[in-house]
């Protein structure tokens, strides 16, 4: 009996160690890297005299709505001379994933180099599609510290903790090293508000001059890495010319039939496409970092964070002297986190945070890391902001595919310091992002646009979040209200709004678990 517990014992560890090895070896990954002659296309050579009357600075439009920011992304692919690179953490296969793939193979065909770099994350089941495009001469696809395709994904979760799970989370995209786009959107319909069940409220930031030759620098970095692997590799099979053809045409048929949809009628005839194509964005300057993690931070241990994105974000937040703003949508202070914005607020600090409610949170489990350390927040004088759904369940129940979402849940980004400088980017404020995975974005010295997103957050903050307040009952006891507006009239809740007992039970209960770490 026991020999048999041994054997068993035996094979299952060969079977787990074959399950962490199977990943290609001894394979071709030539390094590239971003063309540096490119001030002669016509988009280097469009803002080429604004670039040069604010040396040192950057420009700067905020894409806040999602349609606008899949515009710009579209316009400037078509747009597209010699280059486009393209970082994201999520790709999904659906409308708006089949109109960007569109266009970046169209800027393919006309000789423009793509470099497509993607983490494996979401790739499930993708490695058709993505070995077609990289069969395209001019298109070259990647995928980031991918998991074995011989062995199951969720076997790998248990058997390469500490590698696999750990991402790359960094959302960039830049063309011709001449634009660049940064922020919180993902390439998938829930991004650019075309789900009919799920909008987020996202930031993106389009950027002109030294800010993209720095966004460039990064991506050659996560492309030329050792965790970076040529999508060919991972597949057993190449693909067939006949594969190719009938991906392309299925393609080609899908973004027909959208001829007259709200996208692609945009990108034809919006005054953002149009102010784009004819050189007419009205750009905001200033002086700008971009700052993000060091790929080999994923090889590393935590406390190595000379390769991490939060040692060079620090001295901003440590400089604060009187407001502090955060958009986070996955929000876990930590005792930490906790500790330090308290002693903002208790030397008179302003600190205003927007963040998700339970019932706007897509990430449950997050919320259990983050309730916690509410009632702590709360005492100290920081002033909390839930995302508010905005729509009863009756109104979600009519309007879910019938246009528009049927829910609305916070996924920008952001911070603004003392009105004076912002970070937009891929950053949540949690140990996951903070520790675990990489992540990139641009710190802005600009009053105009820290003023806009300070004054935006003042004007709409009711509207959209339920504030929280703490209060104490006689016996010394503390609950939390949150106050918002539920079909356009004031109402408090004295519960997370719009959940159930069991869902807050259940959230309850997996506050107290040793997991924040991963969250």
């Amino acid at each position: 009996m026991f020999k048999n517990i041994i054997i068993l014992m035996t094979a299952l560890a060969i079977f787990l160690i074959n399950g962490c090895s199977t990943l290609p070896k001894d394979f071709d990954r030539p390094l590239s890297y971003a063309y540096t002659d490119t001030d002669g296309t016509r988009l280097g050579a469009d803002r080429r005299e604004e670039i040069k009357a604010h040396p040192g600075q950057s420009g700067f439009l905020l894409l806040g709505n999602g349609l606008d920011a899949f515009l710009a992304r579209a316009v400037l692919a078509h747009s597209a001379e010699r280059s486009i690179d393209v970082q994201y953490y999520l790709y999904h296969n659906d409308l708006v994933g089949a109109l960007f793939t569109d266009q970046l193979l169209k800027a393919a065909d006309r000789g423009v180099r793509v470099r497509l770099l993607v983490d494996d994350m979401g790739l499930t089941g993708k490695d058709l599609a993505s070995t077609i495009l990289d069969s395209h001469p001019n298109m070259e696809v990647r995928i980031f510290n991918p998991f074995s395709r011989k062995t199951g994904r969720m076997l790998q979760l248990v058997t390469r903790m500490g590698s696999v799970t750990r991402r790359m989370h960094n959302k960039s995209f830049t063309v011709d090293n001449q634009v660049s786009i940064l922020g919180g959107r993902n390439i998938g319909n829930e991004y650019f508000e075309a789900d009919p069940g799920l909008a987020f409220a996202d930031l993106d930031v389009l950027a002109i001059g030294s800010v993209t030759k720095q966004v460039s620098t990064s991506f050659d970095k996560y492309w030329n890495s050792e965790l970076a692997y040529p999508v060919s590799v991972l597949k057993d099979k190449p693909v067939t010319p006949d594969e190719i053809e009938q991906k392309r045409q299925e393609l080609n048929e899908f973004v027909a039939q959208q001829a007259d949809s709200e996208y692609l009628q945009a990108l034809k005839n919006s005054s953002l496409a149009k102010d784009i194509r004819n050189n007419q964005v009205i750009f905001k300057w200033g002086e700008a970092d971009v700052i993000y993690d060091e790929p080999e931070k994923i090889l590393k241990d935590f406390d190595q964070t000379q390769y991490h994105l939060s040692t060079q974000l620090k001295p901003y937040w440590e400089n604060v002297q009187k407001e502090l703003i955060i958009f986070s949508p996955y929000f876990v202070p930590g005792k930490s986190g906790t500790a330090f914005l308290t002693r903002l607020a208790q030397r008179g600090v302003r600190v205003r945070i927007l963040t998700n409610s339970l019932s706007s949170n897509d990430v449950g489990i997050v919320h259990a890391g983050y309730s916690k350390y509410r009632k702590k927040l709360l005492r100290a004088g920081v002033q909390l902001y839930e995302m508010n759904k905005q729509l009863t369940r009756k109104q979600r129940k009519e309007k879910k595919g019938k246009g528009g979402s049927s829910k609305a849940s916070l996924h920008a980004k952001s911070f603004v310091f003392d009105r004076n400088k912002i970070f937009i980017g891929s950053l949540n404020l949690d140990p996951r992002a903070l520790v675990h995975n990489t992540e990139i974005g641009v710190v802005i010295s600009s009053t105009e646009i820290a003023v806009e997103m300070s004054d935006w957050f003042d004007e709409n903050i009711g509207k959209i979040a339920f504030r929280l307040e703490l209060i104490k009952g006689k016996n010394g006891s503390e609950q939390i209200q949150w106050h918002g507006v539920v079909d356009g009239k004031e109402h408090t809740f004295d519960v997370d709004p719009y959940t159930g007992f069991w869902r807050r039970f259940g959230i309850g209960f997996m506050s107290i678990l040793p997991i924040e770490s991963q969250l």
